[in-house]
């Protein structure tokens, strides 16, 4: 009988009863009557009628059934856990036909909550891993508070080209080194940086849609994804459009961000995606004189990694001055004449690139010639 029902779809979700288990058994008595019960996520269901009539069409070819009876009751808290996490893995499988090179990693940057330096932060990875001669794509998912081209001293704007049916869109492109970023953003789009984004939920969704769709993105090695704060329609749009995205969660050491933090990391695995690791921003400070001071506090970053069973792979210290430098467009990367701070942060995160390049998350396109190029490049950022 459980091959008969693999033909009654739950037209909600999309997949057959047995596939998402709400099928919970059968039997079959000696004057032929056929007893079916089914599981619903809630006993309300406004298609159970649908459902069952449509396991009475599917049995009713049986010569052995005479009779049917549909039972239904509803589903326990683990049979709707396991039903949705099928759902969400059927939704994947239907993403988008996106240009995005198959050998290319895919890393949502993320946090729990704002203030925790995810955009800058994102901006230097980028440029850190660009600047080894790598093609780096950069989404500004932050729809409402976007900040990338600000942070990267670029402009411009960006005009779709072709039919109707099928258009593009050519990202804002900016060299670093012998690398390259290749960036979307909604500062492209809007009339100005204080012009403010009137959209709700299904339209941002839309945007992010779009971002990924219609872009002509061009033999990009990584694509860094500034995602907005928290755990939104942005979020749950992209594990549905992008299945193979990664996610890189960004957290502070005090216990309110890092509380947030692991949300974001439920989420992440609800939506069957995996957490790359954590890293902890504002991770202390060193005056010129050598003294260390915990601002923020201390092990947040570590106890998201521990919960979320992932790793602590980067402390990024405290510089006041990447905002500032955020502000007239200039990344570490670029910048000259460093304190120490500067240079302890600067170099943690080209160590930071370095690590995903060659071990976090390795492009096996490029992989076997970046560990040189790390020491070239970083011996000549030292040499400034």
């Amino acid at each position: 009988m459980s091959l008969a029902l693999e033909n009654v779809i739950d037209p909600e979700l999309g997949d057959n009863i047995v596939s998402l288990g709400m099928y919970l058994g059968s039997s079959l008595d000696n004057d032929g009557t056929a007893t079916i019960k089914i599981g619903l996520t809630a006993v309300g269901c406004p298609l159970r009628s649908q459902i069952k009539r449509d396991i009475e069409q599917a049995l009713g070819h049986i010569k052995e059934i005479r009779r049917t009876v549909v039972e239904m009751g509803e589903l326990t808290r683990e049979q709707k856990k396991r039903l949705m996490d099928t759902a969400r893995r059927n939704a994947q499988k239907e993403s988008p036909q996106v240009e995005i090179p198959q050998s290319a990693r895919i890393i949502a940057i993320s946090s729990g909550k704002g203030g925790v330096g995810k955009s800058s932060l994102t901006a230097n990875l980028a440029a850190a891993i660009a600047s080894q001669g790598l093609t780096v794509g950069l989404l500004d998912a932050d729809i409402w508070g976007f900040s990338l081209p600000r942070m990267l001293g670029v402009s411009g704007k960006i005009e779709a080209e072709g039919t109707k049916d099928s258009w593009r869109m050519s990202p804002i492109r900016k060299q670093i080194g012998s690398g390259e970023l290749q960036i979307i953003s909604m500062g492209f789009l809007a009339q100005g940086d204080s012009d403010a984004i009137m959209w709700r939920g299904l339209m941002l969704s839309r945007a992010l849609q779009h971002f990924i769709e219609n872009v002509a993105w061009s033999k990009v090695d990584y694509l860094l994804i500034d995602m907005p704060p928290g755990t939104g329609d942005i979020q749950m749009a992209l594990s549905r459009m992008l299945p193979r995205t990664e996610m890189i969660i960004v957290t502070t050491p005090a216990k309110g961000a890092s509380v947030v933090a692991s949300r974001m990391g439920d989420m992440a695995k609800k939506g069957h995606l995996r957490i790359a690791g954590v890293i902890e921003n504002m991770s202390g400070f060193t005056c010129d004189h050598g003294e260390q001071y915990s601002l923020f506090g201390s092990g947040g970053g570590q106890e998201v990694a521990d919960q979320l069973g992932t790793s602590l792979i980067a402390k990024i210290p405290f510089t006041p001055s990447i905002a500032r430098l955020g502000d007239i467009g200039l990344t570490l990367m670029e910048a000259e004449m460093l304190h120490q701070h500067e240079r302890q942060a600067r170099d943690a995160i080209i160590q930071l690139a370095h690590d995903i390049i060659t071990k976090i998350a390795p492009n096996y396109e490029v992989q076997s010639c970046t560990a040189r190029m790390f020491d070239a490049i970083n011996a000549a950022l030292e040499a400034r």
